[in-house]
């Protein structure tokens, strides 16, 4: 306007918009209210609070503590050889990575001397003496050339090596040597604190009996509260079966999830377990091989090396606890009437701009109050 000026222009700025309800009979926009509405209450009861347990405050790093045992023995190879749990066991009893020996091939009494290299190391191949210089050793190999290209056997020559002799078998046998290991047990003793709720809880069953652990074995449904599970339960809830995964090796995860809701009773804070294949074909004797040593009548140094393949059983403990706290619920049902407000802008946009009707409905809802004139202004 011609006549506006900066003081028009702040009392615009200083005007206040009061909320006008202005009942509408348009059932298509009341329909639209309606379903929002109820889309709403529906998020916030069923998503926010039964499954998210909006209201609840949460700790979701627990510590943990993991002990284990390995129990069983078995007899294999055929010096009928007892295995128990000091000698299939790896690393010791009690960590939370544990290795079992399934199977093995052994290469007995073996002597530091020269001897042909195996004919499967590349680097050991020659058909000259020239091939093998000596003090070298064989890339992947089981010792130090010598400088001869020696006969390995009727089809093969190989470098002479100083090394353990003779070379390390590499014959793999056809099934698992260490089959009765599929019936061990392995004892898994799990703790959990969540330091927000000063909390502890254990895996064990607080039980009188002291037979009990001695006698349980796990089962999803008849006994869940047992911390002792069979090898083979484990390789087949992960997807396997024992004789396959024994003969060369593999890897199972072991995954203990505990979800505490800490406004019921402690009792009904329990884990729950899961196993997944995680490798097949591990081979322990990579990075690891064992040897028994001892000396023979003529004071000379011998061993006894094994080349181990097996299971190894890798444990991880996961888990959350909530309890009711008051800041939480507050935000919970504050997004929730936030929300109620949002359904009402909506149908509100919906009924000024895309209804037929919108210009009529923008009369009636928006409207400038104006106060009455004064008597004397009125007679003048």
């Amino acid at each position: 306007m011609a006549g506006a000026g900066p003081g028009s222009a702040l009392g615009g700025l200083l005007d206040y918009k009061t909320a006008k309800f202005a009942l509408t009979r348009n059932r298509r926009v009341g329909l639209l209210h309606r379903l929002l509405q109820l889309g709403v209450l529906g998020y916030l009861l069923g998503w926010v609070l039964l499954v998210r347990k909006g209201y609840q405050d949460t700790d979701r790093a627990p510590h943990a503590a993991v002990v284990t045992k390995l129990k069983g023995a078995a007899v294999a190879g055929t010096a009928r050889r007892l295995w128990d749990a000091a000698d299939y066991a790896r690393p010791p009893q009690g960590e939370d990575v544990i290795f079992l020996v399934t199977n093995f091939v052994a290469t007995a009494q073996q002597a530091q001397g020269t001897c042909p290299e195996s004919a499967a190391v590349l680097d050991a191949v020659c058909s000259q003496d020239a091939d093998c210089p000596m003090g070298n050793p064989v890339a992947r190999g089981n010792g130090i050339k010598t400088g001869k290209c020696v006969m390995f056997n009727t089809t093969h020559s190989t470098c002479e090596i100083y090394g353990w002799c003779p070379v390390e078998n590499s014959t793999l046998p056809r099934k698992p040597l260490l089959a009765e290991a599929e019936n061990f047990t392995l004892f898994i003793k799990n703790t959990v604190h969540f330091t927000k709720f000063n909390f502890s809880k254990c895996n064990t069953l607080q039980t009188n009996d002291p037979t009990y652990f001695k006698t349980c074995l796990y089962d999803s449904f008849f006994s869940p509260f047992c911390p002792v599970f069979r090898v083979r339960d484990m390789v087949e809830a992960a997807g396997e079966t024992f004789g396959d995964l024994a003969l060369l090796g593999g890897s199972i995860g072991v995954r203990i999830e505990w979800d505490c809701d800490l406004d019921q009773p402690a009792a009904r804070c329990q884990p729950q377990y899961s196993f997944s294949l995680q490798d097949r074909n591990y081979n322990f004797s990579v990075s690891h091989r064992t040897a028994s040593y001892y000396w023979d009548s003529q004071r000379q140094l011998h061993r006894n090396l094994l080349k181990l393949y097996g299971i190894r059983f890798d444990i991880s403990v996961h888990g959350q606890a909530g309890k009711f706290s008051i800041i939480p619920a507050a935000v919970s049902f504050g997004t929730g009437i936030a929300f109620f407000g949002a359904a009402t802008v909506l149908c509100d946009l919906v009924l000024l701009y895309l209804d037929a009707k919108a210009e009529f409905y923008w009369k009636e809802k928006f409207e400038e109050a104006k106060p009455p004139k004064c008597k004397t202004e009125a007679a003048a």
